[in-house]
């Protein structure tokens, strides 16, 4: 009798899966087109990474995690949930750095398009407030099913819109929007030169899209703005600098640089 064959990304349980868990991790597995499968109770995940699959998205009580030989990650709001208490504290934004270079204000509509751990999304939906919106993009089918799932779940309060989770390559999904569709496009790609970080960001690093930010997808962007095109950017690599963008005034203790640039002139 052959083995199956192993694959890169499948779905299961955990250890001690309820009926109701089971079914909810199998109809996600049909959504996202991934194969399922099934934990026995008390298996470790261990052996199955050995021998089912490179990396599981494992539904749990508690939430979604993403595990692979390396270690795992759930979704966690992390310092979002410290910026979004700064901003509800009455300052409104006016430290925070994404709030500042964006301009953001209620009511305004923005876009992420590299969503990652969701954290810069999650300010913008509590400064941009429930009459706003908040889309975020994300390419990589891992990330955006432990990611997605956590911001269901997450308690966003009566002041915040929620993070619409899309599964999506930025650049098509650009030219799929009409001109000026969002007030705000934000893109925060992978930095050149690795810094080290927390293993959520280890994580990140091994499965988020490597893929540059290039002129092309710029441009698209400055189309689809209505006021500002923001990219984040690491002091230590010319990430703004390729892009012809030039790093807005900031904390000189910081690793992160901002850069922006206006939206294209109406057609």
């Amino acid at each position: 009798m052959t083995s199956p064959r192993r694959v890169a990304l499948a779905v299961t349980t955990s250890g001690k899966p309820e009926d109701a868990l089971v079914a909810r991790a199998r109809e996600a597995a049909r959504e996202w087109n991934l194969p399922f499968i099934p934990r026995r109770k008390k298996e470790p995940i261990g052996p199955l990474l050995q021998s089912a699959a490179d990396a599981f998205i494992v539904f749990e009580r508690e939430g979604v995690s993403l595990w692979d030989k390396e270690g795992s990650f759930s979704f966690n709001p992390g310092m979002a949930h410290l910026r979004r208490l700064r901003i509800l504290s009455g300052q409104q934004g006016g430290d925070d750095a994404l709030v500042r270079v964006a301009e953001l204000r209620a009511g305004d509509h923005f876009l992420d398009c590299t969503l990652g751990l969701g954290q810069d999304a999650l300010v913008a939906a509590l400064v941009v407030g429930p009459a706003g919106r908040v889309v975020g993009l994300e390419k990589s089918l891992a990330l955006h099913a432990v990611v997605s799932e956590g911001l269901k779940a997450y308690d966003y309060g009566p002041d915040s819109c929620r993070v619409e989770a899309v599964r999506a390559d930025s650049h098509t999904y650009l030219r799929s929007l009409p001109s000026g569709a969002f007030d705000v496009v934000f893109f925060d790609p992978m930095f050149e030169k690795p810094k080290k970080s927390q293993p959520a960001f280890e994580m990140l690093r091994r499965f988020a899209e490597h893929a540059p930010l290039t002129p092309e997808t710029l441009e698209e962007a400055r189309r689809v703005a209505r006021r500002w095109v923001v990219v984040k950017g690491s002091k230590y690599s010319e990430d703004l600098k390729k892009l012809g963008l030039e790093a807005e005034p900031g904390s000189r203790y910081t690793s992160v640089v901002w850069g922006r640039v206006p939206a294209a002139p109406a057609r």
